[in-house]
């Protein structure tokens, strides 16, 4: 009951006019950025930070949770129309929303996708009320100890879920930790890895960070793969779903749904696995047409993934802001708004700033319909977006990071530090290692250096501290786990190979010696 009611009260904070345009502008630019490849909600939410910094925090935060949402929906537009999926999430959805769009069903695919993420986003939001309080009281518990554990199973799990390989992740890890090192030490006073220039005493800020990795290093990585022919846009007509349609996608989303909360809430967790593993599934129940038709365009392959991808981007927001976890490359560029404002994620932040957080919350549930209206009538408009030249919308991109970062401080050292890691994110999507764990690292490296401390602070130095306290000797375990699981399949799978018989040798003919 006093979840009801504290979800009543934000909606009085997201109802409000202000708030309500920030809401609109939040899940139209989402969705816009959705439909263009490689441009992600992640990126859209780190341009914004600097222009949004004189803004009040509630009507920030409702903007970012917007854009996140907006995100997710409009990537499926341009995976269905142009086979090339917006966000990674949505990669699931191109493999038979495509194929619906060249067999002239585009309008029925566009249709399922919006609002199976209605309905999924909307269930996933109430579970959040239910949910997050619960997280939250739980993580009062929570000493020094635990949360240092925490940050490390965070480290490794995202690690090792958003890269091909764990090696990858790791060294992407590595990236993000050294840069959270540059600046004074907390406790010694130390200035570290600043190379004697004044300006990097304070620090890298969190804001030049994730421009500099995403926006920037995103635009100069496809300026060097850049192609001048416009895209093939398939045309779709008016979204629509018949009566079979529906028969044939209920299911699917609330299957999608339930998958894709709990995968949110996990570190590391992301929307990839609840997609692939919801494909599987509904492929897996297909009987009839539906069996016919996978691999041909089976509704059911955009309606269960879809669904599944927005129900986590939902549960992402349970583990932000009751323990101040990311668990998302968006997720931590929201974590660093939070600390933009002064604010930090977890227990604390719904006792001292109940107006904003259930604000926030209550604003999903709005977002979540001005989504739907948006997405059936506008998708024609939306496909068209796709025909904006890419020069034009890279540059600009990057003109409007290094105005923006410029703004912050007027130092021109800080666009020096800017165009140095848009290199860096460049030479990282160049060879292959994913960004996302680079800013987290950076973010959470810093905090889980003092909680670190403050453990063997406490305990004298003694390190057993941290297999004594119960819930981290459970999340340590948990991490040693995720770090050797691949080389566990890697030792077994090269057993079995080893054991299988080889190909028979060939029969040798018979040798005439006449």
């Amino acid at each position: 009951m006093d979840s009801l009611n504290l979800l009543l009260e934000g909606f009085n904070t997201a109802l409000t006019p202000m708030n309500l345009l920030y809401a609109l502008v939040g899940v139209t630019l989402g969705t816009l950025v959705g439909v263009l490849p490689g441009i992600g909600p992640a990126m859209t939410v780190a341009l914004l930070l600097p222009i949004t910094f004189n803004a009040p925090p509630a009507s920030a935060f409702i903007m970012f949770a917007g854009i996140y949402y907006g995100g997710m929906y409009g990537g499926s537009t341009t995976s269905i129309l142009l086979n090339t999926p917006g966000e990674s999430s949505s990669m699931i959805t191109a493999l038979e929303g495509n194929k619906m769009a060249r067999r002239g069903r585009a309008a029925q695919a566009l249709a399922t996708a919006a609002i199976g993420s209605f309905v999924a986003g909307t269930i996933a939001t109430a579970l959040l009320v239910v949910a997050a309080p619960a997280v939250a009281e739980f993580a009062i518990t929570f000493g020094p100890a635990d949360y240092f554990a925490l940050s490390l199973l965070a480290f490794i799990a995202v690690s090792a879920v958003l890269s091909r390989s764990i090696v990858r992740g790791l060294a992407s890890l590595g990236i993000g930790l050294v840069i959270g090192l540059v600046g004074i030490d907390a406790q010694s006073g130390q200035a570290r890895l600043t190379l004697g220039v004044p300006q990097l005493l304070d620090g890298i800020s969190v804001v030049i960070v994730a421009v500099g990795l995403f926006a920037l290093g995103e635009a100069l990585y496809v300026a060097a793969r850049l192609r001048h022919n416009p895209p093939d846009i398939v045309p779709i007509g008016r979204a629509f779903l018949g009566r079979s349609d529906w028969s044939r996608s209920w299911r699917p989303w609330l299957r999608g749904t339930a998958l894709g909360f709990p995968f949110g809430t996990l570190p590391g967790g992301g929307a990839e696995i609840p997609t692939f593993l919801s494909y599987a599934i509904e492929k897996r129940l297909a009987k009839g047409v539906a069996k016919e038709e996978y691999g041909k365009g089976a509704i059911e392959g955009v309606a269960g993934p879809e669904a599944a991808n927005n129900s986590a981007a939902a549960g992402v927001f349970v583990p932000l802001l009751t323990l101040g976890l990311p668990t998302s490359a968006t997720a931590a560029i929201m974590l660093a708004a939070f600390q933009q404002y002064g604010l930090q994620p977890g227990p604390q932040l719904f006792n001292h700033n109940p107006a904003l957080v259930w604000g926030m919350i209550a604003s999903l549930l709005i977002g979540n319909l001005m989504l739907l209206v948006l997405n059936l009538p506008l998708a024609p408009i939306w496909a068209r977006v796709l025909r904006v030249p890419r020069p034009y919308l890279y540059s600009g991109i990057v003109f409007f990071a290094a105005l923006g970062v410029y703004a912050l401080e007027g130092s021109y050292i800080d666009l020096l530090v800017l165009f140095i890691l848009g290199m860096i994110g460049y030479a990282m999507r160049r060879f292959g290692l994913p960004v996302a764990p680079a800013v987290i690292g950076m973010i959470l490296g810093p905090m889980s250096e003092i909680q670190l401390r403050r453990a063997l602070a406490m305990s004298v130095g003694d390190i057993t501290v941290f297999v004594t306290s119960p819930i981290s000797a459970v999340l340590i375990g948990l991490s040693l786990l995720a770090l050797l699981t691949p080389l566990f399949r890697w030792y077994f799978g090269k057993r079995s190979r080893s054991r299988r018989p080889g190909p028979p040798a060939p029969a040798r003919e018979p040798v005439d010696h006449k």
